[in-house]
């Protein structure tokens, strides 16, 4: 099934919006179950190409489930999950490369992934998608440069031959690992960590070690940098310091897709907000038609029986989501969810 534009679109109405027109990434009909249990229901939306756009809602929403969908953690049970390398949707592109069987596919402007279909490692490699996770996973032992250069692994050893030519210093190596310590530099420039360079990752203060993965990220040079919580346990100082932060990165030309809980960053920098509930999306927007959104209001405040806040619409979604949970759990029998909503 290969989804119009205005389905993956999302409910906000009016002319179509930057993302709709040229996004990077779309995720459409995306559904992941874990036995009986859907985690995240027929899910779509787009994300634009130079966007800061922000996956929303409450505890358990679903929205690290997405993530992982995207980076290639979970296959999903059902859905399409395409980027783009170039301008505009590339339409006739990705039918090709969904009807093809393929998992990706040059085009004259660009390229397109299917994401869906791709082993993790390939998704950053080759779709040039890179994320951080909720809890910081840096290597401590390592100094701050050395984490930076870990991640250009890949083209470091391309051109040291695998290993053989960094042996003996073939000059194609020697200007790779110059660009990758330049690339290494510039970023620590940028998160304020050039005169930690040679500090282990470790002996960071919290705040620091955040930025660093971040900017560790950076250093694959990727088209869509995926960002879960970025602004958890930061203090306001720091939680503008990222704001910055990211800014830079969208005027460096690459998009971000960010879970956060922190409204304050969100609503400062978010282009495009995307909020879900009980694994299915409530809204879809700028920021200032997200904020005022009855459904949003009510997921994140709670409505009782006399609240003049009605959301009928949600409530038909959610036990829609139910009823389908319950038939898959007894299609499946009693299997034991092997994860959860997260």
């Amino acid at each position: 099934m290969n989804p119009s534009p205005a389905t993956a679109a999302g409910p906000q109405t009016g002319p179509a919006t930057r993302w709709d027109d040229d996004p990077v990434l779309t995720v459409e009909h995306l559904t992941m179950r874990f036995g009986g249990l859907v985690a995240v229901g027929d899910l779509s939306f787009n994300v634009g190409h130079g966007d800061i756009t922000a996956l929303i809602g409450p505890n358990g929403a679903g929205k690290t489930t997405v993530f992982n969908c995207v980076t290639g953690f979970y296959k999903p049970t059902e859905g399409r999950i395409v980027m783009r390398h170039g301008p505009g949707r590339q339409q006739q592109a990705v039918d090709a490369v969904t009807a093809s069987g393929l998992r990706y596919k040059a085009a004259n402007d660009g390229a397109v992934f299917l994401l869906e279909r791709m082993p993790d490692y390939e998704i950053t490699k080759s779709a040039k998608v890179a994320r951080t996770f909720q809890n910081i996973r840096l290597f401590g032992g390592m100094t701050v440069l050395e984490n930076l250069l870990v991640a250009q692994h890949n083209p470091l050893m391309i051109a040291s031959g695998f290993t053989f030519g960094g042996i003996i210093g073939l000059p194609a190596y020697a200007r790779a690992q110059g660009e990758a310590v330049d690339r290494a530099v510039y970023w620590m420039e940028h998160v304020n960590l050039l005169d930690r360079a040679d500090d282990p990752a470790g002996d960071l203060p919290y705040g620091a070690q955040r930025r660093l993965e971040i900017a560790r990220a950076m250093c694959t040079r990727p088209e869509l940098l995926c960002l879960d919580e970025p602004a958890a346990g930061l203090n306001p100082r720091e939680s503008a310091e990222l704001n910055q932060l990211l800014q830079f990165i969208r005027s460096e030309g690459t998009s971000v897709l960010l879970i956060e809980h922190d409204m304050g960053v969100v609503m400062e920098i978010s282009d495009h907000i995307i909020v879900l509930d009980y694994g299915i999306k409530i809204s879809d927007g700028d920021p200032s038609f997200v904020k005022s959104d009855p459904k949003v209001i009510a997921a994140y405040l709670g409505v009782d029986d006399e609240a003049e806040i009605d959301v009928p619409e949600v409530r038909a979604e959610v036990a829609a989501v139910i009823h389908e949970a319950g038939s898959g759990a007894q299609a499946a029998g009693p299997t034991r969810p092997e994860g959860g909503r997260t």
